[in-house]
């Protein structure tokens, strides 16, 4: 292959390569919680929700997964994406009905980062 052949291919594969990377500052980030924590809530006890550590993907409008990630013990998470609309899908435990979160579509804007709060439900009465 000539010199000037190479060069074209390896400037071609580097555009490529560049928009399948998202722009850096550019994404999901949020905060996981689990509730209720308390066996019985009684009138004048507060029983906040607590951060739970849990497994997520997202999906773009067709299904198809583009990201799988965990939180932190905190429930804190911070993934990159390319602009666009997508899907907050979190999981549930392998074997388990429970704990169980609804899906949240979201988009995310060049150069910023969409906030999401994520509450599973524990399944405590």
């Amino acid at each position: 292959m000539k010199p000037a052949c190479c060069f074209l291919v390896l400037v071609v594969l580097a555009a490529c390569s560049s928009r399948l990377q998202p722009p850096p500052g550019t994404g999901l980030e949020g905060q996981v919680f689990i509730g209720p924590v308390c066996p019985v809530v009684r009138e004048g006890e507060e029983c906040p929700d607590q951060p739970y550590h849990a497994s997520l993907s997202v999906l773009d409008l067709e299904g198809r997964e583009v990201a799988q990630f965990e939180t932190d013990a905190e429930g804190l998470f911070q993934v990159d994406l390319p602009p666009g609309d997508y899907i907050l899908h979190p999981e549930t435990p392998d074997g388990m009905p429970l704990p169980v979160a609804a899906e949240q579509y979201f988009t995310v804007q060049e150069g910023a980062y969409a906030w999401l709060t994520v509450t599973y439900d524990s399944g405590i009465r």
